[in-house]
């Protein structure tokens, strides 16, 4: 219990790493709102090492101690909805067993996407969010497949060094 918990608490750290350093890198995609997704890659690899109640658990709390550190409770509400979203449609299409990593973590880059969208529609009240949604899947096609290639990487690393 003790090796779970101090594991949950280090990719947490990690993945507020991550975002904190990618909040310091001034990339501009041209596109309000589109971002590489680095914090995604704790829960990228996690998803397939570790037990899913586990990757949850780290997924939510990396998202609340972000919000609450660099953000506000409009960034909690967005990255919520994209955080849950894309981990429901990642847990169900690794059960599928007829997706590689890659391709799972460009899915989920594509749903997170999608939750974001659905909540923003909610919360202006209108449905004219929805022509921001192609760019928004091209996006989280793209950074999902590179988030995919590098968790593929790390994830090989970490089973063949493992003990």
């Amino acid at each position: 219990m003790t090796k779970k918990i101090a594991y949950s608490a280090m990719l947490v750290s990690l993945g507020i790493i991550f975002n904190y350093v990618e909040l310091l890198i001034p990339l501009s995609f041209g596109v309000p709102g589109i971002k590489l997704g680095l914090a995604n890659l704790v829960i990228v690899v996690g998803i397939f090492l570790l037990p899913k109640l586990q990757v949850l658990g780290i997924l939510v709390a990396r998202i609340v101690l972000v919000a609450f550190l660099f953000g506000n409770m409009s960034s909690l509400l967005y990255s919520l909805a994209g955080g849950l979203c894309s981990f429901a449609v990642m847990c169900l299409l690794i059960r599928m067993k007829e997706f590689s990593q890659i391709g799972i973590s460009m899915v989920g880059g594509v749903f997170h996407n999608v939750g974001q969208v659905l909540v923003a529609a909610c919360v202006v009240e209108s449905t004219a969010v929805f022509y921001y949604l192609p760019v928004l899947l091209i996006a989280g096609l793209l950074t999902g497949g590179l988030i995919g290639l590098v968790g593929q990487r790390v994830s090989v690393y970490l089973i063949n060094n493992k003990g």
